[in-house]
């Protein structure tokens, strides 16, 4: 290992992966996609999920979320094993066309993911209101998501989250598809929101400055089958700035840090 990883102590984590495995197919056709996987996240941490393209981050990310059951091993949330979706968990995808309904308002796009929660209509309204509000779309709920831009589409899948009030979002790539411009300001809006909310983050990423730049640690997973390369701790201060921040040289250090541990798959487990 690169560094002695900076975990939340295993009673007190929030999310607990315990030599999780993976493996797709059977016999000859069978593939191992994640091998013994261990890691925690503390309440309220920021983590990035980093890798070579193709090393399985998606799958850990499925696991994680409940969609997948591993082949081995374990996911504890609150102490409780994951054996499906848990309750308190949100999750936002690459393609926010995908995830939200055309044919609903933004406010009912929204609101969807609700409908299984015992709240009130005036609870359930003031929950949509704020977190829109939140995302800077207060004005917006009347309009469809096709009428929208991409990014401001992805703003009204993070409100939808928000909305649900998780205390664990997961989030696969999404601000890959994004401009530089959006990209960066939903950057910043996520931190703002993360304080703001108070909410534990595990953030799947190909970008290795974004990685860095919105997290506490960054986990450095090796080329497929995925184990843990490095657990690395980004003490870089807060609050984050898109000019000085990557500006300055830890910043630097740390993504040259970590993008010869993806270049290199893990073959090489010290820099």
């Amino acid at each position: 290992m690169t560094n002695v990883p900076t975990r939340a102590p295993a009673d007190t984590a929030l999310l607990r992966v315990d030599a999780v495995s993976h493996v797709y197919g059977a016999d000859a056709r069978a593939h191992r996609a994640v091998s013994d996987l261990d890691f925690t996240v503390g309440s309220g941490e920021f983590v990035s999920l980093v890798g070579p393209s193709g090393a399985g981050k998606t799958t850990v990310l499925r696991i994680l979320s409940g969609l997948l059951r591993p082949s081995s091993g374990a996911v504890y949330m609150q102490g409780q094993r994951v054996t499906g979706v848990p309750d308190g968990m949100a999750m936002v995808f690459q393609d926010y066309s995908r995830s939200l309904l055309p044919w609903l308002t933004v406010e009912k796009n929204v609101a969807f993911p609700l409908a299984g929660k015992k709240l009130s209509s005036k609870e359930r309204t003031s929950l949509v209101s704020e977190s829109l509000s939140a995302v800077g779309l207060g004005s917006a709920h009347q309009r469809f998501p096709w009428q929208l831009s991409g990014g401001m589409q992805q703003r009204v899948a993070i409100a939808r989250a928000l909305a649900y009030q998780p205390k664990l979002l997961l989030m696969d790539e999404p601000f890959a598809s994004l401009d530089a411009q959006s990209r960066s300001e939903l950057e910043d809006l996520l931190l703002r929101l993360r304080d703001q909310y108070d909410i534990t983050i595990v953030f799947v990423t190909h970008d290795i400055d974004e990685s860095v730049y919105l997290a506490d640690r960054v986990l450095v997973l090796s080329k497929s089958p995925a184990h843990l390369v490095a657990d690395l701790p980004v003490p870089l201060p807060k609050p984050r700035d898109q000019i000085s921040t990557k500006e300055a040289p830890e910043f630097v250090r740390l993504r040259g840090q970590v993008a010869r541990l993806i270049r290199s798959g893990g073959a090489e487990e010290s820099v």
